[in-house]
């Protein structure tokens, strides 16, 4: 069962239109199924939990949902989407293994000016960030949590800070959906309840689907999760 759960506090900008619809979508690798066939319906805002153990390829279909990937078979609709390129465009992604991964030699301002950078238009120059862009990129999704010091390198940072700021860089032009893979980076359980309610509070502007292998911590604001089942062959998870 798929359930989409967001705050009860929160006002959504928007109706609660369909935001994703998967209709038995597969992926094959060349030792056998990775993920499949999976159904799914999500209605936009909120946040979805996905659990599944090693083996169940929950990252692969995370990569597949977000347009990473291409599926073998059945469909994929993202906000009307159908093309992984047509949906790569609207979805971000953080939290995955070689995909997102910060470089610990770099600084906090160094990570926020190349994002910047990034995000605008050829011709505009873009100068190093400064207390201002740190607050625009991270405020948002650190809420109460302290902003990282903008000279601090990526390696001295702990987890939670590590995740919040590789969600706030994937996050920074605010895309219909994110996808974040591994909540278990976030090994602390007071923290990684944390990190949810972030989540969930984010999911009252934009649609939210995150991973997990073992259930929630308590204190987490949410406990529904949909349990991926195993694949086949569980040593085989595409991606991941």
């Amino acid at each position: 069962m798929i359930m989409v759960v967001a705050p009860e506090h929160a006002q959504l900008d928007y109706a609660p239109e369909l935001a994703l619809t998967a209709t038995d979508l597969a992926l094959d690798g060349p030792w056998g199924p990775v993920f499949g066939p999976v159904n799914l319906e999500i209605r936009a805002g909120g946040v979805t939990i996905l659990e599944g153990s090693a083996g169940s390829g929950r990252t692969s279909l995370l990569l597949t949902l977000s347009g990473r990937m291409k599926a073998s078979s059945g469909s994929l609709s993202v906000f009307g989407r159908t093309r992984p390129r047509e949906i790569f465009e609207i979805a971000g992604v953080a939290g995955f293994e070689d995909i997102d991964e910060l470089a610990e030699s770099v600084t906090v301002r160094d990570l926020i000016t190349e994002q910047i950078r990034w995000d605008a238009p050829w011709y505009k120059l873009i100068g190093r960030a400064g207390d201002r862009e740190l607050e625009a990129v991270c405020a948002p999704v650190f809420g109460d949590h302290p902003l990282p010091v903008l000279g601090r390198y990526v390696s001295d940072l702990g987890e939670l800070e590590a995740t919040l700021l590789r969600i706030a860089v994937a996050n920074t032009k605010k895309p219909a959906l994110l996808v974040v893979d591994d909540l278990e980076q976030v090994r602390r359980d007071s923290e990684r309840a944390y990190l949810v309610e972030r989540l969930v509070e984010m999911g009252s502007y934009q649609t939210i689907i995150a991973s997990t292998v073992n259930p929630l911590p308590d204190g987490s604001p949410i406990e529904a999760v949909t349990l991926l089942q195993e694949v086949t062959n569980p040593d085989q998870e595409g991606a991941r």
